[in-house]
């Protein structure tokens, strides 16, 4: 067990994935002239250390669950591989927990600061789920994410509660408007573990992990891919719409080429190992959709 175990077991390939919520969520308040510099670099480091822990936990559970095989062709695993042990991961991942919650907390006591203790109430407990959400995904005796239910937890806490509450966390008020680019990244997000579970397809459905690829097959999980994408894309095109000012707020369909060779690949792949990959390059794609998006607002 070294250093570079731990970096591979944090899956440093996710994080501009993670920052993208919150780059968002702060460049709708910077537009709206209320962006504040404590909320944003906490609101980044919490969602960086969630993201991380998620990563953990998702090493862990599924070695313990039995469900890491020699069929599996995505990173190495430090649990499975030897590197680093069970016992010493789970402490691992207690310990960035409660990085994540000190991070959390500091976050929501300024954001919440001067305004009704029921939103900084509120607000605990959506951290608590959150970091709850980032554990069971395949920890436990029945983890969500062997029942087709990580798709919907991703969505919720990556898309909706990350922009949604970063904006709120910087404003202190909310508009319903902003739903839509908070789907967006909701829709992107869950696209980036939808190319996982389309690559693990085989493995999983052979260990019994009942992902949504695995419930709907290769070709439905394409077209559901499709929509993620597309979908992604159609909601920021509808908030601009809704908001236009000045043709800035179109820069963000730079990042359409991205997601665009994202979806071919996604239907012209022959073997799952070329999925391998994409799942950073949508990251990515995700990350500079999320810029160009705040830029154009800014701009």
């Amino acid at each position: 067990m070294n250093i570079k175990s731990w970096i591979e077991a944090f899956r440093l390939r996710t994080l501009p994935l993670a920052l993208s919520n919150t780059i968002i969520g702060s460049c709708l308040a910077a537009g709206d002239d209320k962006f504040r510099w404590p909320v944003f670099g906490l609101a980044a480091l919490t969602t960086v250390l969630l993201q991380i822990m998620s990563n953990m936990a998702n090493d862990y559970g599924d070695f313990v669950n039995g469900k890491d095989t020699a069929e599996r062709i995505g990173p190495k695993r430090m649990v499975q591989s030897g590197e680093i042990t069970p016992g010493i991961m789970l402490r691992g991942i207690i310990v960035i927990g409660i990085f994540c919650a000190v991070s959390g907390v500091s976050l929501i006591l300024v954001g919440t600061q001067g305004i009704a203790i029921t939103n900084l109430l509120i607000f605990g407990l959506l951290g608590l789920a959150a970091i709850a959400a980032a554990i069971k995904y395949t920890v436990g005796k029945n983890p969500y994410g062997y029942r087709g239910l990580g798709d919907i937890f991703v969505f919720i806490f990556f898309g909706l509660v990350g922009v949604i509450g970063t904006y709120f966390l910087h404003t202190q008020t909310f508009r319903w408007d902003i739903v839509l680019p908070a789907s967006a990244i909701g829709f992107l997000s869950t696209g980036v573990l939808n190319m996982n579970n389309m690559r693990d397809y085989e493995a999983d459905k052979n260990a019994g992990k009942k992902t949504i690829v695995v419930a709907m097959g290769i070709k439905k999980a394409a077209l559901y891919h499709l929509f993620l994408i597309g979908g992604a894309a159609i909601l920021a095109v509808i908030y601009t719409l809704l908001n236009y000012h000045t043709p800035w707020q179109w820069f963000f369909l730079l990042s359409f080429p991205l997601l665009f060779l994202n979806l071919k690949k996604v239907f012209t792949y022959k073997d799952a190992k070329e999925l391998y990959p994409e799942l950073p390059r949508l990251s990515m794609a995700s990350l500079v959709f999320a810029l160009t998006f705040g830029i154009g607002l800014l701009l």
